[in-house]
């Protein structure tokens, strides 16, 4: 029997954050397993809805016959309760969330009181919710959603070489890796005054990642670099596309994830898939996406227990030598994106409660 999703995200389906290239490799994993799947991106602005952005999810959500399956990334439907659900009777919602928008880094009181209160409402309004972590999973029971009507889909990484960069145990210059938007949540500015104490080390640090999704913090993150005198050490490269990307982790020493928080952390996963050592936080998921034989993981923001990891890993060839071993280990148990969507299907077709049968809270009466 075929079946049939529609899949709607914020903005354009195909930008190149985690959360997109979640949503992306699900759709396709379906689609390779029979299932028919539209996607639809919503313009206006995300996730402070505007009114072009309200209109888009309404005109989307009107246009499905009753019945139909939808799946709402969070990052579209959080903000916009009423509008999810004015459908959530007729149609067969589902939330995917990635994490919280309340959890994002550098929010005020007044902005995360209102996330908290819509986002509550919103999923209180959707038939079943999909998280790509079971930390997200638990940390939605302060969203009063009962962990029965979670089911949590972890993303699944593609098949890859070794990096280059792992083998033998040069003492050539170490070559680090981090890739993520440069957003205040992913901790750049930790990063590079971590790396400003480790001056006397050999390394060069390649940022891959967008560099235009909060303007004002990019400003001052270049400007911290050059403030510390890394302007030749430290390359903000902005985005790249697959092949690039490929490219930058096959030359690679070692993986550096800063974040303050995250509902998962896909790129740990894919850094893991080469063979490539982790330095990153406990920040969210990440105390449980990383296997703590494969890297090092210290509290998120503490800028002088980085810079000790960071020191350890240059200077310690024996403890280099058992994190890539334990990196490797960790590639062998990686799940690929087809048993990701396998694992999206049974969830979208398991038994659950319609939005009508719920309290405003999401529980049976």
């Amino acid at each position: 029997m075929s079946h049939s999703l529609t899949f709607i995200v914020a903005g354009d389906p195909a930008q190149l954050t985690g959360g997109y290239v979640y949503d992306a490799r699900i759709a396709a994993a379906l689609r390779s397993q029979g299932w028919r799947i539209e996607v639809i991106g919503l313009g206006g602005s995300f996730p402070e809805p505007d009114s072009a952005s309200a209109r888009a999810l309404n005109d989307a959500l009107a246009r499905q016959p009753n019945g139909t399956r939808v799946v709402i990334d969070g990052l579209a439907m959080g903000g916009l309760p009423e509008i999810v659900a004015r459908h959530g009777k007729r149609l067969d919602l589902t939330a995917l969330v990635h994490h919280p928008l309340a959890d994002e880094t550098g929010l005020d009181d007044a902005q995360r009181t209102r996330f908290i209160i819509s986002e509550t409402r919103a999923l209180a309004a959707v038939h079943r919710i999909i998280a790509t972590s079971a930390f997200t999973a638990r940390r939605l029971a302060d969203f009063d959603v009962a962990a029965e009507r979670v089911a949590v889909v972890e993303p699944g990484v593609d098949a890859a070489p070794l990096a280059q960069g792992t083998h033998g145990d040069s003492n050539t210059t170490q070559r680090l890796l981090c890739v993520a938007t440069l957003i205040p949540r992913k901790g750049h500015d930790v990063l590079i005054d971590a790396l400003a104490r480790l001056g006397r080390h050999d390394w060069q640090c390649d940022c891959i990642g967008a560099l235009d999704r909060d303007l004002a913090h990019a400003r001052a993150v270049t400007a911290r670099i050059l403030q510390h005198g890394l302007g030749s050490r430290v390359h903000l490269l902005g985005e790249r596309e697959p092949e690039a990307l490929d490219a930058a982790y096959q030359s690679a020493d070692v993986f550096v994830l800063p974040s303050h928080y995250e509902g998962y952390g896909m790129v740990v996963s894919e850094a893991l898939a080469r063979g490539l050592p982790v330095i990153t936080t406990t920040g969210g998921a990440l105390a449980h996406t990383l296997p703590r034989e494969a890297g090092l993981a210290v509290p998120p923001g503490d800028v002088a227990a980085f810079a000790e990891a960071l020191r350890r890993w240059f200077d310690d060839p024996e403890l280099r030598q058992r994190l890539r071993a334990g990196a490797r280990q960790a590639r062998a148990t990686l799940k690929d994106w087809n048993a990701a969507g396998a694992a999206f299907a049974d969830a979208l077709l398991a038994h659950g409660e319609p939005a009508s049968g719920r309290n405003a809270k999401g529980v049976s009466p």
